[in-house]
């Protein structure tokens, strides 16, 4: 038995874990405040971030960080509200902004942004790519 144990444990060292891409730093963050529950050592959590996160992980100074938010009794894993200048996209501009290309399907961005001279081109171009997804529009 205790070689299979030996056995069993130097094959656990060669596992290879799946690693995550994009992780969103909330998730990172629930992972902190779940191990940190279970008195885990910052160091360790970290270690076990890299192993699963990679290049993505969060350093171990922002694990330390959250170790200690977390034992301080925070509960909140997600990003708080930030100050600063607020997006000036809404569901009411993508709505006008698709209006006018329903009324013109050969349009530009130098057109549209004659329809909408308080909205620069960049975000015009933004608009039309990613929040309605045409690709192509000059």
């Amino acid at each position: 038995m205790r070689h299979l144990n030996s056995v069993y444990a130097s094959c656990c060292v060669f596992i290879i874990f799946k690693k995550i891409e994009n992780p969103a730093a909330c998730e990172m963050r629930s992972v902190i405040r779940f191990l940190n529950a279970k008195n885990m050592k910052p160091a360790e959590i970290h270690r076990q971030l890299c192993d699963v996160y990679g290049e993505h992980a969060m350093s171990s100074s922002m694990v330390r960080r959250w170790v200690q938010l977390f034992s301080e009794g925070c509960e909140n894993v997600h990003d708080d509200p930030r100050s600063g200048r607020p997006s000036v996209v809404n569901e009411d501009l993508v709505r006008a902004v698709e209006e006018k290309i329903r009324e013109n399907r050969r349009f530009t961005i130098m057109s549209l942004s004659l329809h909408f001279p308080q909205i620069s081109q960049s975000l015009l171009h933004k608009i039309v790519s990613d929040e309605l997804g045409l690709a192509g529009v000059l």
